[in-house]
């Protein structure tokens, strides 16, 4: 008896704990412009200097480019630790990296294979390492991530590290993630997790002056990324009934072999 209450306790548990994540379900539709780098994240110290001119001490910039286009800080979401984020359509969209107007377009998973970019850390936020100007993810505290602490390390989503076909990502508090369209190569869509003490969660883009060494050359990036972004919301192909009832479902299994045992 003593295991059967204990059992039910903790389905029940989780029952609960999943109504109440589909109850606070948000969900954002939102576009992701290619001057919104990632490693400005958060820093509202910063003072983003006008097109055209170079920023000592901040990202790199060409000399000049007929975009000139601004650096933009991201926008942030509220989250809690323990959320989870996944984008509900497939992102979409593209950006042009490249000086001049017209340039080939690359969609949310970036151009090449994984691991053909490195970029390194900036301030408070990790280096990144994975497709070319990808979109990419970040989870953040109520921290300035200034640099007065230490990036924590990157990601490795080439193919010999993590790669871009996982299912489930646990990033910590100041690392650049991975998202790309959102969905693996089987349709299946991702999730990430925020960390213990997350209370933002950033979207933007990457770039570099070929894509490795310091973050910049963002004043050519013509065009943008748009995603449906869910936080503790459910994939349109995924329906909350059927999510509800496989829990009770398990529920009641568990409840029928407890009274057999």
């Amino acid at each position: 008896m003593y295991n059967l209450k204990k059992c039910l306790v903790k389905l029940s548990t989780v029952l609960l704990l999943s109504i109440a994540s589909i109850a606070n379900a948000t969900v954002i539709s939102t576009e992701i412009m290619g001057g919104e780098s990632i490693w400005l994240a958060g820093r509202t110290d910063l003072t983003i200097p006008a097109a055209g001119v170079l920023w000592p001490g901040g990202l790199a910039r060409h000399p000049v480019t007929p975009e000139l286009i601004q650096e933009t800080l991201p926008d942030s979401f509220a989250v809690t630790g323990g959320d989870v984020v996944r984008v509900l359509d497939p992102a979409s969209g593209g950006i042009s990296f490249f000086n001049g107007f017209g340039g080939t377009i690359y969609g949310p998973a970036g151009n090449g294979l994984p691991g053909d970019s490195t970029i390194n850390a900036f301030g408070g936020i990790s280096g990144y390492i994975g497709t070319q100007g990808a979109l990419v993810g970040l989870f953040l505290d109520d921290a300035i991530p200034d640099g007065t602490t230490l990036p924590p390390p990157s990601l490795d989503f080439s193919t010999s590290g993590i790669g871009i076909e996982f299912s489930n990502l646990l990033p910590s508090l100041g690392q650049v993630f991975y998202i790309g369209d959102g969905v693996t190569a089987s349709n299946d869509f991702q999730t990430f997790v925020a960390p213990t003490g997350a209370t933002r969660f950033f979207l933007g883009v990457t770039d570099g002056f070929n894509f490795i060494g310091d973050p910049g050359a963002y004043d050519d990036n013509d065009g943008s990324y748009r995603v449906t972004l869910g936080i503790n919301a459910i994939p349109t192909n995924i329906s909350e009934p059927a999510v509800l009832s496989l829990l009770g479902l398990g529920l009641v299994l568990a409840f029928r072999r407890s009274k057999k045992i």
